[in-house]
């Protein structure tokens, strides 16, 4: 049985996905800083598909 709060695939790419990242103007902001520093991930991704 699952817990009551445990997130979704889905919900977690539609909030904090890289599509969801690029669509906005600050999102975009977030991507840039991320490789600018070097981050070897700039966004998540779902380990098969959301």
């Amino acid at each position: 049985m699952r817990r009551t709060l445990e997130g979704t695939k889905r919900k977690r790419q539609k909030v904090s996905g890289f599509r969801a990242r690029m669509e906005t103007k600050n999102g975009r902001r977030v991507i840039n800083a991320r490789r600018a520093k070097g981050r070897h991930k700039v966004a998540i991704t779902a380990k098969n598909r959301a």
